[in-house]
């Protein structure tokens, strides 16, 4: 029984997909040598898709002379083998989950963002690279692995993904069953704190800003100073942007008397992409602001040049610089009796938002200033303008009597 698409015997060297003893067998001729690859895989929808893969990537090799005579090449983790097995009727077969996986991942793909894929997706796979078993019939040794080497709540959200893997598998008619539907809730995990939105004080963005500008943490060894990271620090306190909005920025979205934020770098993947909502905004231009953009803008710059480089030229790495520069000179001062508490780098965001909430802008104006929604700031900031008192009208009491 063949199942190979007649168009691909077009040239000399296409495979066949065979099904002998209820296993999908890869058969071909390379420079007149004939190979008869065996999969192991049982003839079932999701397998027969996986070996037209396997087949178009030999089909390709062999078209470009780069086929790999030892045949290890084609060999995927389930263990392809030269030799056809013996047919055991009792044994179930067997459906690769880091196949499926690829195939879901392929399909997500064309609808997610690519810095989603890479992280979340790509995490999952790593992982379904290091079971032992990585077959969809395993899904209870599946749990019971991912507890062991894992944290529960990382457990937990791999089963929901493979879960949700599953669910669209049977859509595509790929699987019958999804046997890792219940198998996330079976795990407890201790409920995640909220994202802290504190803002720092009036008086702490100062004294962190003259750390920064004055070296006062800096090494003398340090081959990058404190203080070259200063205006950027500066920045995100005067505008509350996100980090990879600000490392995004470059001197061609620096206008008149305004901010052009439109792009955004995800340090860790590389890649330039869209804000957060998708929606550029702008925001104005102070003397304040002003004076900091004149500070460090060269005299030579180029539009394409950015803003907050790092010494190589590059984006600045937010996670190392969060690690390595933030977190020490922020704690130290805190050990010093200068800021209350440490908080990371992002919450120079929320100290923007805070204060300009303090000093009666609109949340209207905030929320466009910083790329976010109404309904967000008076969620989450609410809390910040309670001292607010109600308006006096400068009446005094016997005027209401009658």
């Amino acid at each position: 029984m063949y199942l190979n698409n007649p168009s691909r015997r077009a040239f000399k060297g296409s495979v066949q997909i065979k099904v002998s003893n209820d296993r999908i067998q890869l058969v071909f001729s390379v420079a007149g040598k004939r190979h008869y690859l065996s999969t192991g895989l049982a003839d079932t929808p999701v397998n027969r898709k996986m070996a037209e893969r396997k087949a178009a990537m030999i089909e390709d090799d062999i078209f470009k002379d780069r086929f790999d005579p030892t045949l290890e090449k084609y060999k995927p983790q389930s263990a392809l083998s030269t030799v056809t097995p013996s047919f055991t009727p009792s044994a179930p077969p067997k459906t690769s989950l880091i196949e499926l996986w690829e195939q879901y991942t392929e399909f997500q793909s064309a609808h997610l963002e690519e810095t989603t894929i890479i992280r979340d997706y790509g995490k999952v796979e790593k992982r379904l690279r290091k079971l032992p078993k990585p077959n969809l019939e395993d899904a209870i040794a599946i749990q019971t692995y991912l507890l062991k080497n894992y944290a529960a709540e990382t457990a937990k959200r791999t089963l929901k993904q493979l879960s949700a893997c599953c669910e669209w598998a049977m859509r595509k008619k790929l699987v019958s069953d999804n046997p890792f539907k219940e198998l996330a809730k079976e795990i407890r995990t201790k409920k995640k704190s909220r994202v802290s939105r504190k803002p720092f004080s009036r008086t702490c963005v100062p004294a962190i800003i003259s750390a920064f500008e004055n070296n006062t943490y800096s090494s003398k060894f340090s081959p990058i100073p404190h203080s070259y990271y200063a205006s950027y620090v500066k920045f995100l306190f005067h505008t509350g942007c996100r980090p990879e909005e600000a490392i995004a920025l470059k001197w061609k979205h620096i206008e008149k008397n305004r901010i052009y934020f439109c792009e955004a770098v995800a340090t860790d993947v590389r890649i330039r992409k869209s804000t957060k909502t998708h929606t550029p905004r702008y925001f104005p231009i102070n003397a304040e602001l002003q004076r900091i953009l004149d500070e460090i803008r060269p005299q030579d710059s180029s539009a394409n040049d950015l803003v907050f480089p790092a010494r190589n030229g590059k984006e600045l790495d937010t996670h190392n610089f969060l690690n390595r520069v933030w977190k020490p000179v922020v704690k130290q001062l805190v050990a010093a009796g200068k800021v209350k508490e440490y908080l990371p780098q992002y919450n120079c965001r929320h100290t923007f938002i805070t204060l300009c909430l303090e000093d009666g802008i609109s949340s209207r104006r905030v929320a466009e200033w910083c790329g976010t929604s109404v309904a967000v700031i008076e969620e989450h900031y609410a809390g910040t303008i309670n001292h607010i008192q109600v308006p006096s009208f400068g009446l005094e009491q016997d005027e209401f009597e009658d």
